[in-house]
């Protein structure tokens, strides 16, 4: 695997860097599917993970603790190709309730010398009953890997009606998830990190709680929030009966980067990612951990880029661990290597 890495480091230097980092991104979506669509895919995508070491969260059986984070496959287009590559599971999304084309381009950055991504997208992707329809016909054919799905806010919906946009979602996406996540955290939907306000958060969780019927529901936050408030989303998820909190989302936060500030002011604004957010993305953990009931699932991501991440976030209390910034550095052998080096991970 080390010898892909290497291959792989080589091809991203001399010919990924040269592209836009979305065009890039959508390269790779074709190859993947492609991986997906092979005879073999099934038999791989069991190879791959077998090395993990399974986890039981949520009701939910996981081959691995590690899994792919919302915002890589938008759409539910690329399941079987990244469950082959290794991912125990996949968030799908940010679906919204209603199909919609995201910011302008160019919102998608790479900083090469952080390891890190400034993304401005804007929950671009194809609305919930597309998406929802996608994934029934998957459902049917099976050899998918754990699938999580992401839902958030549409543009075109006013905060105040949020409510009833995030119950459209859960209505059609809940049966066909394995989990649900409510998003209210990214920066790149004008609003959207106001529904963390306890006084919002607290109706919205708990609607969209009452259409997800079975199906385990989590909320994802920011790390820009402090100690305090995660304490009380955490005191909130227990309260409601939650399965779980996703922490965390990207940053708006620019400090303590190598990447010239001339260069980062450059880029505009968006959520940064990699491992600048680890460090708060490590302490957020932390923080849930002591905040939640033993039996309530945290699932880390944020910074996540090698085996001793992974090892860092199950010790401090993870159930699940999830990447995505270090995938496009790292290439796709990144998974399964991780996979296979957390067989000695113990808790």
């Amino acid at each position: 695997m080390a010898v892909v890495e290497r291959a792989y480091r080589a091809f991203f230097r001399t010919v990924l860097m040269r592209m836009d980092p979305e065009a890039a991104h959508h390269a790779a979506m074709v190859v993947i599917r492609a991986i997906g669509a092979a005879p073999v895919a099934d038999a791989v995508r069991r190879r791959t993970t077998a090395g993990g070491r399974p986890v039981t969260a949520m009701g939910v059986r996981f081959p691995t603790p590690f899994g792919l984070a919302a915002g890589f496959d938008k759409n539910a287009i690329a399941l079987r190709g990244l469950g082959a590559l290794g991912f125990g599971h996949v968030e799908i999304g940010t679906v919204t309730a209603r199909p919609q084309p995201g910011n302008p381009a160019p919102r998608l950055f790479r900083l090469p010398a952080d390891g890190a991504l400034i993304n401005r997208m804007g929950f671009n992707n194809d609305g919930a009953e597309v998406v929802a329809a996608r994934l029934r016909r998957l459902r049917r054919r099976g050899g998918l890997p754990i699938v999580g799905v992401n839902i958030g806010k549409s543009r075109i919906t006013a905060v105040e009606d949020a409510v009833d946009d995030y119950r459209f979602s859960a209505r059609l996406l809940a049966p066909l998830a394995d989990y649900l996540v409510v998003n209210v955290s990214s920066p790149n939907t004008p609003g959207l990190r106001g529904l963390q306000e306890l006084d919002l958060l607290e109706p919205l969780l708990a609607a969209v709680l009452a259409e997800a019927g079975a199906t385990p529901l989590l909320v994802k936050i920011a790390p820009d929030l402090d100690d305090d408030a995660v304490r009380h989303i955490g005191a909130l998820a227990a309260r409601l009966g939650l399965a779980g909190i996703v922490a965390t989302n990207t940053t708006v936060r620019r400090d303590r980067l190598r990447t010239p500030a001339r260069q980062v002011e450059a880029m505009g604004a968006g959520g940064l990612s990699g491992p600048p957010v680890a460090a708060r993305s490590l302490e957020v953990l932390r923080v849930l951990r002591e905040a939640l009931p033993a039996d309530a699932c945290v699932i880390s991501v944020g910074g996540v880029a090698t085996a001793g991440d992974v090892r860092a976030r199950l010790d401090a209390g993870a159930d699940l661990v999830q990447g995505y910034t270090a995938f496009l550095y790292r290439g796709p052998g990144w998974a399964a290597s991780l996979n296979r080096v957390r067989r000695a991970v113990r808790r």
